[in-house]
């Protein structure tokens, strides 16, 4: 019987070659997509799942009350791990790093190379599974300047050297460190990264503001005895800075390691519950919509051209086959012509794997020989084979033998409907992935090019290395004379991502208890013409303005932005004076407002800034404003020579701030290339549904036309003719998607506090690209049975 029933299905493909490639080819690229994203999930699910300890590891998170709301961030007190671990009973280990990854410069036989990392604890490699290819983890950071590499770090330092366990490097041509471990490379789903991991001890000896309980600087990790009670532990660690530095706003708790990824946002100091699992259910949504979109072109194709099998059917029937019988050859002709497809479709994903790659940023792999991935490949080929072929199974079972045999019309009214309905169902989706993918692209656009209060534009940032902070006044001389530069000038942090900030500043009138973030910016005299930043009132920062650090207490004239001056209350905040809330260390005098700016979140608005003058010994980045209309290859070949020439120990390194400001935007960027994608293969495969059945409409009506023409119809008539009814269902299924999409890009666009306003005309654009590829797709089968030769399709009669 199952030979019987594969000759038949061979026999059924291989005679109707147009509507088996349409079938096939729609179901293939349905399955690719589909494999694509579900590959992309997997990895997104898998974040950090490497670790063995994922389940006893947390991440320190502190709430801060401020301004009425409450902020949750990262950043502990650097005193605050030890005492963690020695008071409360339930915490096992803990372990501190610095916050951000640190770049540093080194030298391996004169050979300079960048790399970036942490300062950790040793107690790091205990606590995360970085296993080591070379070296203990014991006595990795026995001594103070050690280092620990990955393996890729080690082929990018020392080539393919097998052992490099001893081999000295010199960092930042200040300080040699031994290399005492190699790691295995950390996989990319990681949220841990780095390049090498050098002893904490380092950072901590050169950082002492980090000996405060009041200032959070660091991240701090702790790993829980297996059975601790996470609540009673929160409980105890709420109050836990509070008890050392009564004035602290920030009350610390524990982020479990398996919400990292997928559950990190926090709104008012609670978890929503979102994070990137909002785009995980969404692309696995939109995974499973194109499927069944593929699988529609199956079942609208397969009742489409019943009327081919009735005879065979009431064959069957009279042969004495039951329904039941029927009913399983036609599912298994539709599952063998999934797998056809399951087959075709692992040959289009290995030939655009790359190019996937490279648009989500990932190296995914198809992994073959994983069991997993081919469990899934079937599962999913099964369930598009029985989806697909269900109801055209249980609509040609159900044919009357007695009626098909005396050649009487099949009665398909019905199935005419539901033909009808899945296409309108197809078109619908397609045209609300059509609206959400501009309507993405708008906001986007929007967030882009919102007023950030500065000019990115023609903005070059570096980093202040080597000697550069002592020679800097003749390096900015030698800029200036290229003729390129317009303006340079010096910072503490780089604008855009923002900087150190404080709740404890305080001024007359201020309400008791009030606590308000104040971000602290140090910059020098040309910064705010160099970032475009304009005095709103009062003036700029005079040279004598320059405030030494070294003080014990700082005395100095300071400007601030506008949203600070109104939290001053009424009147000019020209002359009034800012001061540390104990009013011991700080008296500063406003001496200019400048106009707010845009940095840290390029979606909500910004906290207030206060600006000090500071000398170029105590900065870290520079800024270089082109001269208007600078070739940007002129303008780094330039500003490369100045740095060669006087800072030429260190490699040239630069940013564009407008690259920096686009990076911003990378999980919103890939959103909205996938969108597109998806959108593109949605309506591509509607259309080749479409295509099946406008072309199987124009064979049933062949000789009708041909009447028509001999008539005397034209070839547009016909066209018309053949096009019509499938404009109506078009112009249905537009009448669906407008609600939908108005209904679900509104929710969508709730997460944004700068909103773009949905219009009417991103309706009508979608609307109109719908029907032209309707259009196109329907007119080519009219139009080409519209000028076929009447006498030929006549003839038979």
């Amino acid at each position: 019987m199952f030979k019987n029933y594969l000759k038949t299905s061979l026999r059924a493909l291989l005679k109707n070659k147009t509507y088996s490639f349409l079938n096939i080819f729609g179901l293939a690229i349905g399955i690719a997509c589909a494999g694509l994203i579900f590959l992309w999930v997997e990895d997104e699910l898998h974040f950090d799942q490497f670790n063995v300890k994922k389940d006893n590891i947390y991440f320190a998170r502190v709430n801060s009350f401020l301004n009425a709301r409450v902020f949750t961030h990262g950043s502990t007190p650097g005193v605050m791990a030890p005492v963690m671990q020695a008071e409360i009973p339930g915490i096992a280990n803990t372990c501190r790093t610095s916050e951000n990854e640190t770049r540093l410069l080194f030298s391996i036989d004169n050979k300079p190379v960048y790399a970036s990392g942490k300062y950790a604890e040793p107690s790091l490699f205990d606590m995360f599974t970085l296993p080591f290819v070379q070296g203990n983890p014991k006595t990795a950071f026995k001594q103070l300047y050690s280092l620990v590499i990955t393996e890729k770090t080690a082929k990018k330092f020392f080539g393919n050297e097998k052992d490099v366990i001893g081999k000295t490097v010199r960092v930042d041509n200040k300080q040699d460190y031994v290399v005492t471990g190699v790691l295995k490379d950390i996989p990319e789903n990681s949220s841990m990264s780095f390049e090498w991991v050098a002893p904490f001890q380092i950072w901590y000896q050169q950082s002492p503001w980090a000996y405060e309980w009041g200032n959070n600087c660091l991240s701090t990790y702790v790993e829980l005895k297996p059975g601790a009670s996470l609540d009673a532990i929160n409980k105890q660690l709420y109050n836990f800075v509070q008890k050392r530095a009564p004035t602290s706003t920030g009350h610390i708790f524990l982020f479990g390691m398996n919400n990292w990824h997928l559950y990190g946002d926090f709104e008012n100091g609670k978890p929503t519950g979102s994070g990137q699992i909002v785009y995980v259910r969404l692309f696995s949504m939109i995974a499973w919509i194109i499927l069944f979109i593929a699988c529609i072109n199956f079942m609208n194709l397969a009742t489409a051209r019943s009327e081919k099998r009735a005879r065979e059917v009431g064959v069957r029937k009279v042969m004495g086959a039951g329904r039941r019988k029927l009913i399983v050859q036609f599912i298994g002709e539709a599952v063998f012509m999934a797998f056809l497809s399951a087959v075709l479709a692992v040959i289009i994903m290995a030939s655009l794997l790359g190019s996937f790659n490279m648009l989500v940023q990932k190296n995914l792999l198809l992994e073959l020989n994983n069991p997993v991935h081919w469990i899934a490949l079937l599962t999913i080929t099964c369930i598009c084979g029985v989806v697909a072929g269900s109801y055209p199974s249980l609509y040609l079972s159900s044919f009357n033998p007695v009626f098909v045999l005396k050649g009487m019309k099949v009665k398909s009214g019905s199935a005419a409907w539901i033909r009808k309905g899945l296409v309108v169902t197809q078109f619908t989706v397609s045209i609300v992935l059509i609206i959400a993918t501009i309507i993405i692209f708008q906001q986007i656009q929007y967030i882009k090019n919102r007023n950030l209060g500065f000019n990115r534009n023609g903005l070059l940032e570096l980093s202040m290395q080597g000697d550069m902070n002592k020679h800097y006044e003749g390096i900015k001389q030698d800029l200036l004379q290229t003729g390129l530069i317009e303006y340079a000038a010096l910072a503490d942090h780089s604008t855009i991502y923002g900087g150190n900030n404080t709740d404890g500043l305080a001024w007359q009138g201020k309400p008791p208890g009030n606590k308000v973030l104040i971000s602290w910016r140090s910059v020098d005299t040309d910064f705010f013409p160099t970032m475009g930043l304009k005095i709103m009132k009062g003036r700029n920062f005079y040279a004598t303005d320059t405030l030494n650090y070294d003080d014990k207490s700082l005395h100095a004239n300071a400007i601030i932005t506008e949203s600070l001056a109104k939290l001053m209350g009424n009147g000019t905040a020209i002359g009034r004076t800012i001061y540390d809330e104990n009013d011991t260390f700080l008296r500063a005098t406003v001496v200019g407002v400048v106009n707010d700016y845009v940095y840290g979140d390029m979606y909500g608005k910004p906290d207030p800034v206060i600006f000090f003058c500071t000398s170029p010994r105590f900065e870290n980045t520079a800024y270089l404003r082109a001269k208007a209309g600078t070739n940007p290859e002129q303008l780094l070949t330039g500003v490369g020579a100045v740095m060669k020439k006087d800072n030429p120990a260190y490699p040239f390194e630069y940013r564009f701030v407008d690259d920096q400001f686009n990076d911003m935007f990378q999980t919103e960027m890939l959103m909205s290339k996938l969108s597109r994608v998806f959108a593109t293969l949605a309506i591509l495969i509607s259309c080749l549904g479409l295509f099946g059945l406008a072309a199987y409409t124009a064979e049933r009506r062949i000789k009708e036309i041909g009447i028509r023409k001999v008539l005397g119809a034209t070839v547009a008539s016909l066209a018309g003719l053949l096009s019509v009814e499938f404009l109506k269902l078009i112009l249905l299924s537009l009448l669906l998607a407008f609600p939908l999409a108005w209904l679900a890009m509104d929710k969508w666009l709730q997460y944004y506090a700068y909103r773009v306003d949905i219009h009417w005309w991103v309706f009508i654009l979608a609307g109109v690209a719908a029907i032209l590829i309707a259009i196109f797709t329907v007119s080519f089968q009219a139009i080409r049975a519209a000028v076929s030769n009447p006498v030929k399709n006549l003839r038979s009669e």
